[in-house]
């Protein structure tokens, strides 16, 4: 849908929604059905990937309430290992070019692979390689995950100002193909000295995306009949996401798409059609759905498109770009006597 349609960095998406890694996206049969034409996603994102498989960490990892549109996560980055998610970018792009193949996959998707090695010296080894076969696996871009809460005993390198910049450095010390669309998923921040900090980062080096933001790690969510946490790992702490979080979500799409060169693609607390367009109003490009999917499905997506359509509709706007950025702010009103 034209109405819908978007540009992130280097990547055209025909829809301007997507699905947030992590979420429905770590199988062959997960990112097939991303992948189907009826699914109304602009791009897939793969789970965020490790040098080798990973199966996570242990016990219950995940809650949802369906009442306050919230999760809890600490899955620990279960996955395939990165050959796995550079392989099935080839595999998609080549069924959708099989005629047999034709009446579930009508046109190629864009593939972003999401990578968050367990160090710094992974990260660079699975960027080396995604880097040098791009072309030949169909991997359109890399959202390099700098932001996962839930691996105990690390840190996240968001937080971490230093090994934030020195990873960018090293990454772009290697041949990072033109072509390709370098992107970094950020964990969320509150304070604005922070934020400068993250500025000054990013602004160094020529990154297409920023997705912003993960989920709010070390939340807790309790039981209160059983008197106990709802998921395992971390004594019960992980990663907030859903309605809760989109202020914050919101706040750092406003900051990131002000103060530094990148597209922003917003993510957290999106659960309507009308937090997409609040999103956009802040200046995201385009989204990512994650607890909502988890709640909904994906028949979600075109759920959501159809509305926002209206939303743009009953505004006046006939594309995204005509309410991108164009948040308006109060006026502050001076007491007359």
């Amino acid at each position: 849908m034209e109405f819908t349609s978007t540009k992130i960095g280097k990547i055209h998406l025909n829809h301007c929604l997507m699905n947030a890694s992590g979420v429905k996206c770590k199988t062959e049969i997960d990112l097939s059905n991303i992948y189907k034409t009826k699914v109304r996603t602009g791009v897939v994102v793969s789970k965020s990937c490790t040098l080798e498989f990973r199966r996570g960490n242990e016990g219950t990892t995940y809650y949802h309430s369906k009442e306050s549109e919230m999760s809890i996560n600490s899955s620990g980055l279960p996955n395939l290992g990165y050959e796995f998610y550079m392989e099935m970018a080839k595999k998609l792009e080549q069924n959708a070019r099989d005629r047999k193949f034709r009446y579930l996959y009508e046109v190629k998707k864009p593939f972003i692979m999401s990578v968050s090695g367990m160090s710094q010296a992974d990260n660079i080894h699975i960027l080396e390689s995604v880097f040098d076969k791009h072309k030949s696996h169909s991997i359109d871009g890399v959202e390099l995950n700098l932001s996962c809460p839930n691996i105990i005993g690390k840190p996240q390198i968001g937080y971490d100002f230093e090994a934030f910049d020195e990873i960018l450095r090293k990454t772009f010390e290697l041949d990072v193909p033109k072509s390709i669309n370098m992107g970094l998923k950020l964990p969320p921040y509150f304070d604005i000295s922070h934020y400068s900090q993250a500025f000054d980062i990013i602004n160094k080096y020529p990154i297409d995306t920023l997705t912003c933001i993960n989920s709010i790690g070390n939340g807790l969510v309790i039981d209160p009949i059983n008197e106990c946490s709802v998921i395992s790992p971390k004594k019960g702490l992980g990663g907030i996401g859903g309605s809760p979080i989109k202020s914050v979500a919101l706040a750092n799409v406003f900051q990131f798409s002000k103060n530094t060169h990148c597209d922003v693609i917003g993510c957290g607390g999106i659960v309507s059609a009308m937090d997409v367009f609040e999103h956009i109003l802040c200046g995201a490009k385009a989204v990512q759905l994650g607890t909502i999917v988890m709640l909904e499905g994906l028949d979600v997506f075109k759920k959501i498109e159809r509305e926002l359509l209206s939303i743009m509709r009953n505004k006046g706007y006939k594309k995204i770009s005509d309410f991108c950025g164009k948040l308006k702010y109060v006026e502050p009103e001076f007491n007359k006597y």
